[in-house]
């Protein structure tokens, strides 16, 4: 569940959210891209950062 106040409607939460800041998606593409097609550093190393920084962010993995 987000922790932001997502607009009442149909569909998937974050399918309402990307409603809010459309805009935002081009970035995010981008950097998904980067990190994925474009990045040196392996998969499970990557993988690992992504488990610690969701830890930080009291999110559960």
């Amino acid at each position: 569940m987000a922790r932001i106040d997502v607009p009442d409607g149909d569909g998937q939460e974050a399918k309402r959210i990307w409603k809010l800041a459309p805009h935002v998606g081009e970035g995010l593409h981008a950097m998904g891209t980067a990190m994925y097609e474009r990045c040196s550093i392996p998969i499970r190393e990557r993988e690992a950062m992504r488990m610690r920084i969701a830890q930080l962010n009291q999110c559960h993995v």
